[in-house]
């Protein structure tokens, strides 16, 4: 489509110091954050998240705000950003990787 362009292209266009701005923002981010603090630490505006996920600017501000979304939604909006979603559960003396989302996301092509 006109106008959109994949997190990996932005990236391979940016200088530098650009790039070394974005690693810095990234090594800074808290350990708890709402989905709009993230995009502003990662440097990004809603409308390049829009492009990068094909949808309206609109559509990123709703998903900001949303409290609820599938799983599915939520990462593809952190890939969009160049992160990788990852689901634990915490216990009290261990913490566990959920993997089965991401096997359902690779046997449906996702």
């Amino acid at each position: 489509m006109a106008g959109r362009h994949s997190f990996a292209k932005l990236r391979a266009e940016m200088s530098p110091a650009q790039l070394t701005q974005v690693e810095v923002a990234s090594s800074q981010l808290e350990t708890e954050m709402d989905l709009a603090e993230v995009r502003r630490a990662m440097k990004l505006s809603q409308d390049e998240l829009a492009q990068t996920l094909q949808i309206g600017q609109a559509s990123v501000a709703k998903m900001e705000r949303r409290a609820d979304m599938y799983v599915s939604t939520l990462r593809r909006f952190i890939e969009a950003m160049g992160g990788e979603l990852e689901i634990t559960a915490k216990f009290n003396d261990h913490i566990v990787k959920i993997k089965s989302f991401g096997d359902l996301s690779e046997k449906r092509g996702l």
